[in-house]
């Protein structure tokens, strides 16, 4: 087994299709050859072949996991080999969730790429515990994810928080309201983050909807923001959205401060204290620098 095959398979794996896993650079008959090599070395069937898809089976989506992680190393250790030597990290790996994907995110990579013009950036995108599971495997250098603790060797520290605003169709009853203050959520269905990935997010609306007594409203649950969105500018209930989705094109929806409440979620960087590679200190420096002075809680309401 040759390592340049493992590279063919995870290019394969990646796009399903063997003509745009060419990316690394080999002919599509020459991959196909590759890949029912490695298939035949192994003893199994990595892909299920047909004349309109390709589909990964069981073994091949277990090999794959491992291809990653194995690629990952090589690259990871080539880094750290470079780093002992002195040189300067070629490539930093940046995991993101969407919020910091359209929010601090860009004022980063802007400033890596004036301090460090000659590294290349890979960015990915996940949920905090995507990102915090390949902080741990070395797959990735540093992460924006939602607060977590400091574990082993992996350290966060916070940078901004994300205000979550009553969401509510234009033609609704709460639209008319000068002022919503919680009781005026007793009569309406609630849609919600499910529960079912036990993200922060997810938790901290549970907690928080129990603490206010509209745990009962809950009438529809989604796993992502875009989804609720979606819901509510159906008509089909309320919800609590993060600020910046003011700016999604041809909604039909507005965000209200609700009287007297304050949902705020924090967002930082993670990385990992044994991952060596050059220069990371100064990254976090930068990441660092773009940190945002907490805003004063609002008065919390009377309960």
């Amino acid at each position: 087994m040759e390592l340049r095959q493992l590279t063919y398979f995870v290019a394969v794996a990646e796009e399903l299709h063997f003509g745009r896993a060419a990316r690394v650079h080999i002919a599509q008959p020459a991959l196909s050859t590759q890949i029912q090599a490695l298939e035949r070395e192994l003893g199994v069937q990595l892909f299920v072949r047909t004349t309109r898809r390709v589909e990964l089976t069981v073994a091949g989506e277990t090999f794959y996991d491992r291809c990653v992680r194995i690629l990952s190393d090589i690259d990871l250790s080539a880094e750290v080999t470079r780093s002992v030597a002195g040189k300067t990290a070629r490539k930093i790996r940046i995991g993101t969730i969407y919020p910091a994907t359209i929010g601090v995110l860009p004022a980063l990579l802007a400033k890596i790429a004036r301090k460090y013009p000659d590294i290349q950036l890979q960015i990915q995108s996940g949920s905090t515990g995507d990102i915090f599971r390949n902080l741990e495997s070395g797959q990735i250098n540093l992460g924006f994810i939602r607060p977590v603790e400091n574990i082993g060797s992996l350290r966060f520290f916070s940078m901004t928080s994300d205000e979550y605003l009553l969401a509510i169709a234009k033609d609704s009853r709460l639209a008319g309201l000068d002022e919503i203050g919680i009781e005026d959520l007793r009569d309406q269905k609630i849609i919600s983050f499910s529960r079912q990935n036990l993200s922060y997010t997810e938790r901290y609306f549970a907690e928080m909807f129990a603490e206010y007594d509209l745990a009962r409203n809950i009438a529809y649950t989604c796993d992502d923001t875009f989804a609720l969105i979606s819901l509510v500018s159906a008509g089909l209930g309320i919800g609590f959205a993060p600020q910046w989705t003011r700016d999604f094109p041809n909604r039909n929806f507005e965000l209200r401060k609700v009287r007297g409440v304050d949902f705020r979620i924090g967002m930082g960087v993670a990385w990992n204290t044994e991952d060596p590679t050059a220069a990371r200190e100064d990254i976090i420096d930068i990441a660092r620098s773009l940190v945002r002075p907490p805003r004063q809680p609002a008065t919390a309401l009377p309960r």
